[in-house]
C-alpha cells in the first residue's frame, strides 16, 4: 500500500494542480485539496494551444507503428522459426543483440538518415526510426517454435503460402500474444518523446508527449497548465492501461523474460 500511495501522489499532485487557480499555484500552496476547483488550465490548453492536432499525430503514428511493428515482426519471426535458410542463426543472433545497442545510441544515425532522405518534420521521419522492436521478434519466435511443424506442413499441402499459413493459422493460435505485443507497442509509441522531439521541429507535426513542451506563456512556465497538459496526454494510456490490464502485465513478463 506505500508503494502503491507513493507512485500515485505525483498523479494526484498534478490532477489537483492542474485545477488550481493560477494564482493559489504560485502563491507556494502545498495544500493536497485545492481550496476553489476551476478548469481555466484545461479551457487554456484547448483554446491556445494545438493539442487537438498533437492529440491526432500521436494518434495516426502510434497506429501505424504498432501495426507495422506487429506485421513485420511476425513475419521475421515466422521465416526465423519455420524457414530454413543460409544465415538463419546469424540474423537471429543480429537481432539478439540489438538488446546491447540503446535508442539512444542510434539518435544522431537516425537523425543524419532522416535527414538525408528529407523526412524530418514528417509523419515518415516520425514513425520510421520507431519500427525497430527486437523484442517482438523474439516473442514471436518463442511461440512459433512451440507450434508442431505439422500444422505448416499440412496446410502446404493444401497449396496455402507462407503468408495465408502466418495470418490464417499461427498468428490466431498466439492471438493473446498479439494483442499483448500491440498493447505495449501502442504504449510505448505514444509515451515515446525522445525522438519525436528532434524529430518534429513544427508544431503542427508534434506529438503529445513533445507538444506539452510549448505549454507556457511570456512569464515562462505556467504550472497548472503545463500539468493540465499532462494530465491530457497521460489519459489514453491510462485508458488503455485500465482496460487491458492484463494484456499489458502479460506483454511486460513477456519482455522481461526475453530479457533475463
Amino acid at each position: 500500500m506505500l508503494v502503491a500511495l507513493a507512485s500515485f501522489f505525483p498523479i494526484y499532485w498534478a490532477v489537483i494542480t492542474s485545477i488550481k487557480p493560477d494564482g493559489e499555484v504560485i502563491s507556494g500552496s502545498n495544500s493536497l485539496i485545492p481550496n476553489r476547483v476551476v478548469f481555466d488550465s484545461y479551457i487554456h490548453i484547448w483554446n491556445n494551444t494545438n493539442i487537438g492536432i498533437w492529440y491526432i499525430n500521436s494518434m495516426v503514428t502510434s497506429l501505424i507503428i504498432t501495426a507495422l511493428v506487429i506485421v513485420s515482426s511476425a513475419g521475421c519471426a515466422y521465416a526465423l522459426s519455420q524457414l530454413d535458410f543460409p544465415g538463419r542463426r546469424v540474423i537471429y543472433v543480429l537481432i539478439l543483440a540489438c538488446f546491447m545497442v540503446p535508442m539512444q545510441a542510434l539518435i544522431v544515425n537516425h537523425f543524419v538518415l532522416m535527414a538525408q532522405f528529407k523526412l524530418l518534420n514528417t509523419w515518415a521521419g516520425i514513425i520510421l526510426p520507431q519500427l525497430i522492436v527486437p523484442v517482438v521478434i523474439i516473442v514471436y519466435k518463442q511461440f512459433f517454435d512451440s507450434v508442431p511443424k505439422e500444422f505448416r506442413e499440412a496446410a502446404q499441402m493444401d497449396s496455402a503460402g507462407h503468408l495465408k499459413i502466418l495470418f490464417r493459422i499461427y498468428l490466431p493460435m498466439n492471438w493473446g500474444v498479439t494483442a499483448s505485443l500491440a498493447i505495449i507497442t501502442f504504449i510505448g509509441a505514444w509515451n515515446s518523446f525522445l525522438w519525436p522531439f528532434l524529430a518534429a521541429t513544427g508544431e503542427a507535426t508534434m506529438t503529445v508527449p513533445v507538444g506539452i513542451t510549448q505549454v507556457k506563456d511570456a512569464y515562462g512556465i505556467v504550472y497548472g497548465k503545463l500539468m493540465a497538459s499532462a494530465v491530457v496526454a497521460g489519459l489514453p494510456v491510462a485508458v488503455v492501461y485500465l482496460i487491458f490490464q492484463r494484456r499489458v502485465t502479460q506483454a511486460i513478463m513477456l519482455s522481461a523474460g526475453v530479457k533475463g
